[in-house]
Parts: structure tokens; sequence; C-alpha cells
């Protein structure tokens, strides 16, 4: 028989979440279409592929022993497209964390790394979901736990982070700051802090109890608001511009520095020939101007780094 991939591709996905609507969802399909999808597929194969009950949906003995060759034929398929198309397809790559400009990391590799088409990604989530669903080939920011079964990551940078302060605070002249001076301080953060992971962990590590939340409306607005508050401070990597704003200053945190952490993103399974070019070029780049310098005694990091969390590309 002929395998229908659409509804193979259903059926991994729903495998992999083992909630339908959630794979509808990173496959950009109604909950109605991929239960069709995989019921369709079960009646083919005369087999059933998952037990239902009141309880959810779980791995029938069929979609066990199914699971492993149908992920393998996507990737074989996946792989067939990429082969065919590739070299006239750019590499479409998307970001997230905006508001610590990750664009500058990914210009420093970009002529080394082949044709790019950049995107304009909002989180974590909403870009997995797009590498998962294929809109995207790779992506390029800030990896934290949990992080979905089928993408894997390579660190790419470790940037120091600064302190940006009002310079009404009391601790704007000095010129280093150990994190836990700033516990008096006010946090302020462009978005909910328990979903910005970074903010959250730092606050969480030097006992930052009191929190400021802005609206995400860019680098300026937000910084505008912390020179505005003789309390406030916020958290920058070292190297991003500070927009012209009267009363800010940047001071280094020392012993330890915090570090941010830049990683390339991509599905498992196969993809985009472009994307070795592009891993390759930020390895590069990494190593020459020695990028993932990490040391556990001067340095924080919320995880230590890992490198390739699976098998990847390079």
């Amino acid at each position: 028989m002929d395998l229908d991939l659409a509804q193979v591709r259903a059926f991994v996905r729903a495998a992999e979440e083992l909630h339908f609507g959630r794979a509808a969802g990173t496959l950009g399909v109604s909950q109605q279409v991929l239960s069709k999808r995989i019921a369709r597929l079960e009646f083919l194969l005369g087999v059933a592929l998952f037990d239902r009950d009141g309880r959810g949906v779980r791995l029938a003995e069929g979609g066990a022993r199914f699971l492993l060759p149908a992920r393998q034929a996507l990737a074989a398929a996946d792989a067939a497209v990429a082969a065919a198309v590739g070299g006239r397809r750019p590499l479409r790559v998307d970001v997230w964390g905006h508001l610590y400009a990750p664009m500058r990391t990914l210009a420093q590799v970009a002529e080394e790394a082949g044709d790019l088409a950049l995107g304009h990604g909002r989180d974590l989530a909403s870009v997995s979901a797009a590498l998962l669903s294929g809109d995207i080939d790779a992506a390029f920011g800030r990896v934290h736990p949990p992080l979905h079964a089928g993408l894997a990551h390579r660190l790419v940078r470790l940037e120091p982070v600064d302190a940006v302060l009002s310079v009404g605070h009391p601790l704007a002249a000095e010129p280093a700051l150990r994190p836990e001076r700033l516990r008096a301080s006010v946090l302020w953060a462009p978005g909910a802090l328990d979903r910005l992971d970074f903010l959250h962990r730092f606050a969480e590590r030097f006992g930052i109890r009191e929190r400021a939340t802005s609206v995400n409306l860019g680098l300026a607005h937000f910084l505008a608001e912390v020179a505005r508050d003789a309390r406030g401070f916020a958290l920058l990597p070292a190297d991003v511009p500070l927009p012209d704003i009267p009363g800010l200053r940047s001071v280094p945190l020392v012993e330890p520095t915090p570090l941010y952490a830049w990683s390339l993103l991509w599905r498992t399974g196969g993809g985009h020939p472009g994307l070795d070019g592009l891993a390759a070029a930020c390895a590069s780049r990494a190593g020459r101007l020695r990028w993932l310098e990490y040391d556990p005694a001067r340095d924080w990091l919320p995880e230590p780094p890992t490198g390739t969390a699976r098998a990847g590309p390079g």
C-alpha cells in the first residue's frame, strides 16, 4: 500500500504529544482534521495505533511498532524534498528574544552561512511550533526546558549581561556590581516574569524580590521606563547598544557574571541542506571570537552549557 505522508505525519505528531489538540496545533490543522487522518491511516493499516479512553490517548501496541519506521519514512521524504528544492530555496530562519537583539549575532555569521530568509519570531513556544510544522528550517534564541522531543539545539554564544540602571540609582556610579547587591532594587521585565525564563531564574538565584513589568514595545520604550525609576534596573547583553535615552548607565556584573545563552534550534529527522552551513558558520565565529568561554567559578548560567542536546547538523 502507498502511505499518505500527511496521515503519517499526523500520527507521529500525535504520538509525540499524546494529545490530539496540541498535535493539531503544531501541524496547523484542526483537531478534527488530525483525528480523521489518523482514523483513515488506522483503517488502511488494519491496526489500532492509539488506545483512547476517558483519560486521554496512549500508543497501542501497533502504534508503538509503527512509530520508528514512520519517523524514518518522514525523514526520508523531508530529505528528498530538501534535495530537490534546497538549492533554490533559502534557509528560513526565525529568531526570538528581540529585546536582546538576536540579529546582532546572526548578522555576523550570515555571510558565511549562505542564503537566509529571516522571519519575525515571537517567543520560543511559537517558534518551536513553526519548526515542528515545517514553516521554518531553523531558529535562533535562548533555549530552555521543556523542549519538544522533536527539536534539537546547539549552543552558539554565551554573552555577558550588564545591569542597566537609572543614573539616580544608588549603585549607578559603581564600576562593577555583584548581582546580590541588587537585592534591594526593582527588576524591570518586558512582560510577565514567569514567561521570561532567564529573568525569572536570575531573580530567584540572586534574591531579587521586587519586580516591575512593562509592555514590550521595544527596547527604547522599555529602558525609558527604567530610567524613570531610581530603584530600578534591567538586564541587557553587554554589547547591545543602548538607545539614546538620557539618564541611563550600564554597569558590568561580576562575581559571578551572568551569561545569556544563544542557541541554534532545528527540527530533528532531516531538513534543509543549508542547515549544516549555518551551524558551521556559527561554530567558526564562536571559535574565533571565543563566544563559548565559560568558567563556573566566575560565571553564572541558569543551566550549565551542554552543546548539542541531540544529534544534528555539523
